[in-house]
């Protein structure tokens, strides 16, 4: 199969819906096998669900995981059924997310706070961890974790958020260090402003008067697409970027470095 990653097998979690649904599709169209790992099957955007739509609308196969990626089981079964389905994983994208819970420090719940770093942090984690074994196996592979920008600067009242994603940042230099000698690509993508599910009811921000204020210090004068992470995942997980590793990619239109 033709195209940047024609032939190849990414796992992409919390693909139902947002930014991982734009991975896995961009992906497809490249020619990649796709797992579509999540909780749920149905896109918060509604709508045919991730794996019908690239089956659908490109030359690749996409299947369905269930996958709660704060299970280390459950990402092993999803690394496992890559491999059963298409013969090998070439792409693990760490993308699966939440957000809350929100608040003054002294306001968070301690549940809410450690249920957030099972999924965000932990579950980055686990998949990098099972994706390295198979990846081993294979000769190499390319694993993209997604974080924020949340990981690179502080937000108040956000400490929970910024403490998971700024982990991500860490662990996906350790594991550049650890793992370049098999092969194994690992980098990380940090976006700004995204509008998805998230960034418009999770946590209201695209279509509100104070993101407005934000809006106007993106250098770029919008917010993000889930299509502008997903080229630059393409990017990092191809032989595009085949001396690329350890690095951190800000995708924010420019607000970070310049507000």
């Amino acid at each position: 199969m033709d195209g940047l990653l024609g032939g190849q097998t990414a796992v992409v979690t919390g693909a139902a819906s947002g930014i991982g649904r734009a991975i896995a599709h961009r992906f497809a169209e490249e020619g990649a096998n796709i797992v579509v790992a999540d909780v749920r099957e149905d896109p918060r955007e509604n709508g045919s669900t991730t794996h019908e739509r690239v089956n659908k609308e490109t030359d690749a196969q996409a299947v369905f995981a269930q996958c709660d990626v704060s299970d280390p089981a459950d990402v092993e079964g999803t690394v496992e059924m890559a491999v059963d389905e298409f013969g090998s994983l070439d792409v693990m994208v760490n993308n699966a997310g939440i957000v809350g819970p929100n608040g003054p420090v002294t306001d968070i719940d301690p549940e809410a706070y450690q249920r957030l770093l099972n999924i965000n942090l932990n579950g980055a984690f686990f998949g990098s961890q099972a994706a390295a074994r198979q990846m081993r196996e294979n000769g190499g592979g390319s694993i993209v974790n997604i974080s924020s920008i949340a990981g690179i600067q502080g937000y108040s009242n956000l400490s929970p958020y910024c403490t998971s994603k700024g982990g991500i940042r860490l662990l996906t230099y350790s594991l550049a260090a650890e793992l370049g000698a098999d092969g194994i690509r690992v980098n990380v993508i940090h976006p700004g402003v995204i509008e998805t599910a998230m960034t418009t009811d999770d946590v209201p921000i695209v279509g509100t008067e104070s993101g407005e204020q934000m809006r106007e210090l993106i250098p770029l004068g919008r917010f993000g697409a889930p299509d502008d992470i997903a080229k630059t995942a393409l990017y990092l997980a191809s032989d595009l970027a085949s001396y690329v590793t350890g690095e951190s990619v800000i995708v924010d239109g420019g607000m970070v470095n310049t507000a």
